[in-house]
């Protein structure tokens, strides 16, 4: 079963809405809000229809809506990924 990494996500992202805002050295992107990452609701909104696509998953817009944080949405996708049919 392919699953997603926080690698992937975070180059998703860059690819469907640019680069974010800088980091420092020491910060640990995955565990940052998508706001303070530089990413607004729209580059959200393409980036789950990017996941939907890539990896077939199909979620409720308040399960997205809660996921504050690259970590937690790779956690989301994956618990998805490990529910789908074809797991």
């Amino acid at each position: 079963m392919t699953q997603l990494t926080t690698d992937r996500l975070l180059a998703i992202l860059h690819e469907c809405a640019g680069e974010g805002d800088p980091l420092e050295p020491t910060d640990q992107p995955e565990e940052l809000d998508f706001a303070v990452l530089g990413y607004d609701s729209l580059a959200l909104l393409e980036t789950l229809s990017r996941l939907k696509r890539e990896f077939g998953i199909d979620t409720e817009e308040d399960e997205f809506a809660a996921v504050r944080t690259p970590a937690e949405l790779t956690t989301l996708v994956n618990r998805l990924l490990a529910r789908s049919p074809s797991a």
